[in-house]
């Protein structure tokens, strides 16, 4: 009698625990847009403090979509991962998210970088810079990004191809706080501006800076920063010789634009309370110092720590993330990028 009493009481308990502590070991099946080295550290760090396996897919952003719509409730998919706010709405919009319904995430993460219906939220940014010559000095009247569009930078913009996300994410910001018709005024101004056809990517902007070719380049912090941490004595160089301008920080200005790497929970998922403690970790400290110190980008979480080197390039006001908002234009932004001439 006993000894059924005890098991009966062992079994009660077990049922009363909460459903975080039932989540201990398992897997996750991670659909991944996101492809770094730093990243595969932090997931090893998640099982290791939990036991939980993370078994990852990965792939670009809109094939993971339409694979999970595609496998629908019988997707193994229990979160998704994204680096670019517009593909993030698209999958709340594709209707493969669930609300997460985590209060520890509400509390880690600013309203301003989370979906208000809990379907997503940001788990690190990159700031959208404009860059120029130290040794030349900071260039008179260039203290905003509509600022690059003035005829007095003829011949001095270096940037990539309009067609890629960091610009066309950059010109649907604009099209939302200064219409179409200024914002394709815009485009047109800084494409008047530039010194070459947009080619390569963010690091070969600024990277010809100092050999004259460009007097201003737009490009990520995430590139630059990456050269600041560098031992090579030629990156870390030119990380001291450009200077950086975080635009549009004036008083009633909309701040810098980001971009943000961002999760939700798939509603379909099996393993949904491992996925959980997943979505939760990535909000912790030490996840985000992962993503600082690991990758060059910036925390979401207040008084996470910077990297050395990005700190050294300065705070900033960022732009509220408008994720919802910059899919709707991203359509329009291109357009208006192409008929300017920015290919």
């Amino acid at each position: 009698m006993f000894r059924r009493t005890v098991l009966a009481t062992l079994s009660a308990l077990a049922f009363a625990l909460p459903a975080v502590a039932r989540a201990q070991g398992g897997e996750i099946n991670l659909y991944s847009a996101r492809h770094y080295d730093t990243d595969r550290a932090l997931y090893d760090e998640f099982t290791k403090e939990t036991g939980i396996r993370v078994r990852l897919i990965e792939g670009q952003a809109d094939q993971l979509i339409e694979r999970i719509r595609n496998e629908g409730g019988n997707s193994p998919a229990d979160v998704f991962l994204t680096v670019d706010a517009a593909r993030i709405a698209r999958a709340a919009q594709a209707g493969i998210l669930a609300p997460h319904g985590s209060a520890v995430i509400d509390g880690r993460v600013p309203a301003a970088l989370r979906d208000p219906g809990g379907l997503w939220f940001a788990i690190s940014q990159r700031a959208r810079l404009i860059m120029y010559d130290r040794e030349k000095g900071r260039p008179e009247g260039l203290n905003r990004y509509e600022d690059l569009a003035n005829p007095r930078f003829r011949g001095q913009i270096c940037t990539r191809s309009g067609s890629h996300p960091y610009n066309t994410s950059l010109a649907a910001s604009l099209l939302i706080a200064d219409g179409p018709e200024k914002a394709e005024a815009w485009a047109r101004g800084v494409v008047a501006n530039f010194a070459r056809p947009p080619q390569g990517g963010d690091r070969d902007q600024f990277r010809a800076i100092p050999s004259g070719q460009c007097g201003i380049a737009i490009a990520n912090s995430y590139y630059l920063g990456h050269f600041g941490r560098s031992d090579k004595p030629e990156e870390q160089a030119l990380f001291k010789r450009i200077g950086v301008i975080f635009p549009n920080q004036g008083e009633g200005d909309r701040g810098t634009h980001v971009n943000i790497s961002a999760a939700g929970l798939v509603k379909s998922a099996p393993n949904r309370a491992q996925a959980l403690r997943f979505l939760e970790f990535m909000t912790t400290h030490k996840a985000q110092e992962m993503f600082a110190l690991g990758n060059m980008e910036y925390p979401v979480v207040e008084d996470a720590p910077l990297h050395p080197a990005l700190a050294a390039m300065g705070k900033f006001r960022a732009e509220p993330v408008n994720a919802a908002g910059n899919l709707d234009r991203t359509p329009e932004a291109l357009q208006l990028l192409q008929r300017a001439g920015w290919n």
